[in-house]
């Protein structure tokens, strides 16, 4: 198969009362290992690149190998550009080959979120790639976005309801509750507020922060109208642990190909654990 767009699986999703794994890949083993996961769950897929991750293989490069796994595989892959602030960033991944891409313009003023994701949606939606959005101000740090808890700020459902009928974005990341990185207690979601959006908004709602949510919570959540969650810091955690590991048990190791294929595999687990959490396992056909 051909990369897609996100925005059909996210629809059927959202219809079907399922989620969409979204993983942030930083190394081609990280890669290989959601896509073996997807496949083997029969699941579609979400890849994701932060913008460091951009800067630092390339989107081109990126693309070019996105391309080749969804060609390996019988499951639908869509590879997102997660949490942008820049428009000529956006216009490069998509011309290398992103099938969906992320504005996030939280931090300003409503209406210049408006401006800024109406922009990114018209240049878009001409190559047929979804737009994400987001409201509100998810907290905690994921690479270069920091947001500290005190400034997290829930969104507002009347806001979502406009926000999504004035810009046309495909999803939206509404912010109740969850944040990056790892949590250090219980999160503590707001699902009434996220009832409520879900009641106003008819795109796809996306969970993120989706790094060590209790199952029982992404289950509420997905059953209020998320479709997308996303998964990073996990999966860092689970790659880099398991390198420690290698030259923890032999300090000499010096075969990337050792110590990569035990990070292969820690991730594919989670990976793994991820989509039967949300539920996409199996739901690639027809897609």
């Amino acid at each position: 198969m051909s990369l897609v767009s996100s925005t059909e699986m996210l629809r059927k999703a959202r219809k079907e009362g399922y989620c969409v794994g979204a993983f942030n890949v930083h190394t081609l083993e990280m890669l290989q290992a959601v896509v073996e996961a997807a496949e083997e769950a029969q699941a579609p897929l979400i890849l994701q690149t932060t913008v460091g991750t951009v800067g630092h293989l390339g989107p081109e490069y990126i693309a070019a190998i996105a391309r080749v796994a969804a060609g390996s595989v019988r499951v639908p892959i869509a590879l997102h550009l997660d949490h942008c602030h820049d428009y000529a960033l956006i216009e490069r991944c998509i011309a290398a080959g992103y099938t969906s891409v992320m504005i996030d313009a939280s931090m300003r003023p409503f209406e210049e979120n408006v401006e800024q994701t109406k922009r990114v949606v018209e240049l878009a939606h001409r190559a047929g790639v979804n737009v994400e959005a987001e409201l509100g101000k998810v907290g905690g740090v994921e690479e270069e976005l920091a947001v500290d808890e005190a400034d997290a700020v829930l969104a507002d459902p009347a806001e979502c309801e406009r926000f999504a009928a004035l810009t046309g974005v495909d999803t939206l990341a509404p912010a109740i509750g969850t944040a990056h990185g790892m949590y250090k207690g219980k999160p503590k979601i707001a699902f009434s507020r996220l009832e409520e959006i879900a009641s106003r908004v008819g795109v796809p709602l996306v969970l993120h922060g989706g790094s060590g949510i209790p199952e029982e919570q992404v289950k509420r959540a997905v059953s209020l109208g998320m479709a997308k969650m996303n998964v990073a810091t996990e999966l860092r955690i689970a790659f880099s642990g398991a390198i420690r590991q290698v030259f923890g048990e032999n300090p000499d190791e010096n075969d990337p190909r050792t110590y990569m294929k035990r990070a292969k595999q820690a991730v594919k687990a989670i990976a793994h654990a991820k989509m039967a959490m949300c539920g996409c396992a199996g739901k690639a056909a027809g897609l």
